[in-house]
């Protein structure tokens, strides 16, 4: 057994619930093989071999469901996008600026230690799609900074939070979540939803020492 797939067991995570219910068994299967070798050893080290033989299928099976393997890879990066927006989308405005920063931010840092292993995929190998494919998850992106920005943006012009760069403030909130993947694991001290938690002061206090910083 090589090294990449005595890994595998190794990188668990809730990755397999986010593939679509329109996928079938054994392509939901190529995607999760897919994104723990991804993970493993990176997406130009991986064969198609090795994305089959993780899913217990035979090397002709992903032909079958995929027309490559740039194409799993755009799957698992568009659906851990896609999800990771739509915990977003669930966190309500609120009346109170702070909360509601506070919940997207638990809510984004959660998702991303729920859902490491495909997330890491989802944030480090972007250069390995096509160009048409890389602008479908750019759009995705974008949704997510717009979330941050508009809740940020609504707090300083309500004298909620003070006047700081905004651009600048966000970036840092994102990656709180995004860096997270590098390390972290569901078997460590801090649950996804205690990070999460923890991350979210750590965000307003970003907000304050922004504004003394720009003062």
């Amino acid at each position: 057994m090589s090294a990449q797939r005595s890994a595998l067991p190794d990188l668990a995570d809730d990755s397999p619930d986010l593939w679509d219910a329109g996928f079938g068994k054994a392509a939901r299967g190529l995607l999760t093989g897919g994104v723990r070798c991804f993970a493993a050893q990176g997406f130009h080290a991986t064969t198609t071999r090795d994305i089959t033989a993780a899913a217990g299928l035979s090397p002709a099976a992903l032909y079958v469901h995929f027309s490559s393997k740039e194409e799993v890879l755009f799957e698992i990066t568009r659906a851990g996008h896609k999800s990771s927006l739509d915990a977003l989308n669930r966190v309500p405005p609120g009346a109170d600026p702070s909360e509601h920063l506070r919940a997207l931010v638990a809510a984004f840092v959660s998702w991303h230690a729920r859902h490491h292993v495909a997330a890491r995929v989802s944030q480090y190998e972007l250069g390995a799609l096509t160009p048409e494919h890389y602008e479908v998850i750019v759009g995705l992106r974008r949704r997510s900074t717009s979330v941050f920005h508009d809740a940020l943006t609504h707090g300083t012009t309500t004298g909620a939070f003070p006047d700081v760069d905004a651009h600048r403030v966000v970036r840092a909130i994102l990656s709180l979540g995004v860096d997270l993947v590098r390390w972290y694991r569901l078997d460590g001290a801090d649950s996804p939803e205690e990070l999460g938690e923890y991350y979210a002061d750590l965000a307003l206090g970003m907000v304050s020492a922004a504004a003394r910083r720009s003062s």
